[in-house]
């Protein structure tokens, strides 16, 4: 037993549910806990921990008293913003007659152009440097806290983007400095999410991340507005001026991090059980002596002393299956490479054909149009999400972005250019109705498949192992976006939109591993989750499973693991 063990007697208690309560018993009982009464001092242990019959009565509190966390959890979401700004503008950036003179080739004709493959590598090397940032770099969050990460992560995307900047001809130098900068933004995908789910309440968590993803829409809309306000000039400033506001992302990003508190769990994981006190306090707006910050320092105290306990992680548990540490793995790695799968991307690349099938020929105003989709539709994920949970919203999203790509190919196959691409006739009609479904399929996506998976993986793993589940998780991502991003333009030149078909398949079978392979975590400490995992709960029970702290004496663990019935049957709620 450890020294903690000796000097806190309580087990795992539903944390969020104390924090609640302690805010609103101030609003109750002015100044109860400074003065502390004879009351309240029967509450606690000789150790300064709450009994249990204490952890019971404290009430809820109001919503309003998590403005100040959720305010925190925005700003460490704004480095989602940073990388969805360079989504945003490098496509633009490919279009501009300066950036084509420096980089391009010259046409038999005399014209600059990008080729395929050089379009494909500046555009995708982005994703590779993100992979290498997430990949090696990632640890730097468990080394150093997750607020040092995003600032030295800052840092190295502002080189990046110098070497970007300082580019006169050597396409080349671009591309790596696109290396770079995408080695900072592989860091900010593991840290920002990390951060934002050890600090925000149970309850506001899936909005709290998905607020990462709402950021990158909001980068990619301005970015895509960036390009269009700088398209009227004829010289570096098309591409230089959208590259050179980055730097103020960034300024903003590190200042943000100078008022948010330190992650509590890496706080305490690193021996400074006082500062994760205060970590704690400063999110919710409470006494570090609260009542309730002591019960989620002591649960997190004991997670790190049992984990401790454990050893060290090493690359090998990742594979470890007595902890269910592997299916955990397999199940982020899943769920963001079906992310890239689903066929987003190729509706962002086929946008400007499809509107210029209508008449629209500007494809900056194509993107804005999409960007504007985009980034509104995740608003409604904020409340989807916690709302009616990861698992329901993966299924019903999956379905509709199946229903939307089955008619945007068959359209696309058979009315959009009736006598194949090239035979210079087109409907219009098909192309207002492919329209209407790739918009109506980015709404999906946006409620959907683009934020819930970065809120499971970031709930999934153990302290012990996070850093290293999410990061192989996140490389998957990226690796499937370099692939997507650089061989669509040579797919779809060969088998036009017959290439809907493919992400076709990928969407059913989205479905179905979600339904088979996906718990729901919507409303659990992160501890609890943990919980959930080991004891195998089986994804379609996993929403009516029940915490350790408030299971009653009749609750049957093992049930829970197993069915008497075929899963399929479940499927169809048989």
């Amino acid at each position: 037993m450890s020294e903690y063990d000796k000097t806190h007697p309580v087990e795992q208690t539903d944390i969020a549910t104390e924090i609640e309560g302690a805010i609103e018993s101030q609003s109750m009982v002015s100044g109860s806990y400074s003065n502390r009464d004879d009351d309240m001092k029967k509450e606690f242990s000789d150790t300064g921990s709450l009994t249990p019959e204490a952890a019971i009565d404290i009430p809820k509190k109001p919503a309003s008293a998590y403005l100040s966390v959720c305010i925190m959890c925005v700003m460490v979401a704004f480095g989602g913003y940073i990388s969805g700004w360079d989504s945003g503008t490098i496509g633009g950036f490919e279009s501009h007659t300066d950036f084509l003179a420096r980089f391009g080739s010259t046409s038999g004709s005399g014209t600059r152009y990008l080729s395929k493959v050089r379009t494909g590598l500046l555009t995708s090397m982005f994703n590779i440097g993100q992979a290498i940032g997430c990949f090696f770099l990632g640890r730097l969050g468990d080394m150093y806290g997750r607020r040092m990460a995003i600032i030295i992560a800052s840092i190295i995307f502002v080189v990046g983007t110098i070497i970007q900047i300082a580019s006169v001809k050597a396409w080349y130098q671009y591309m790596i400095g696109r290396i770079v900068a995408g080695l900072g933004c592989g860091i900010i995908a593991i840290s920002s999410p990390m951060l934002i789910s050890e600090v925000s309440p149970k309850h506001l968590r899936g909005a709290m991340v998905s607020c990462y993803q709402l950021m990158i829409t909001m980068g990619i809309f301005l970015g895509y507005c960036a390009n269009y306000g700088t398209k009227k000039y004829d010289d570096s400033r098309q591409w230089r001026v959208p590259l050179g506001l980055q730097f103020a992302w960034c300024l903003f990003l590190v200042g943000a991090m100078l008022f948010v508190p330190e992650s509590p769990r890496f706080l305490i994981e690193k021996g400074r059980y006082e500062d994760g006190k205060r970590s704690i306090a400063k999110s919710n707006k409470v006494s570090p002596d609260d009542p309730a910050v002591i019960l989620e320092a002591d649960e997190i105290q004991a997670a790190v002393d049992k984990e401790r306990a454990e050893g060290t992680a090493t690359w090998g548990d990742m594979l470890d299956t007595k902890h269910k540490i592997l299916p955990r793995v397999i199940n982020g790695i899943m769920l963001l490479a079906l992310q890239q799968l689903t066929g987003a991307n190729y509706f962002f690349y086929y946008g400007t054909l499809i509107f210029k099938a209508v008449g629209l020929e500007d494809g900056y105003e194509t993107s804005i149009v999409f960007g504007v989709v985009n980034f509104f539709s995740t608003f409604v994920a904020l409340y989807l999400v916690d709302r009616f949970g990861r698992r329901t919203c993966l299924l019903w999203g999956a379905a509709g972005m199946t229903c939307c790509m089955v008619v945007f190919a068959s359209v696309g196959v058979t009315r959009l250019w009736p006598k194949g691409k090239n035979g210079g006739v087109t409907s219009q009609g098909a192309g207002n109705c492919m329209i209407c479904f790739s918009c109506f399929f980015i709404f999906c996506f946006a409620t959907s498949w683009a934020p819930v998976p970065f809120v499971i993986i970031s709930e999934s793993f153990p302290l012990k192992v996070k850093a290293k589940g999410m990061a192989l998780a996140t490389v998957s991502n990226q690796m499937w976006n370099f692939a997507i991003g650089f061989f669509t333009v040579f797919i779809t030149g060969a088998i036009n939109f017959y290439y809907g078909y493919v992400f076709l398949g990928c969407l059913v079978f989205a479905w179905f591993y979600v339904f088979f392979f996906v718990p729901e975590t919507k409303g659990m400490v992160l501890e609890d989750v943990n919980v959930m995992w080991e004891e195998g709960v089986l994804p379609w029970k996993s929403a009516s499973w029940v915490p350790p702290s408030e299971r009653g004496a009749d609750y049957d663990v093992a049930a829970m693991a197993n069915d008497d019935q075929p899963a399929w049957k479940k499927m169809f709620g048989k």
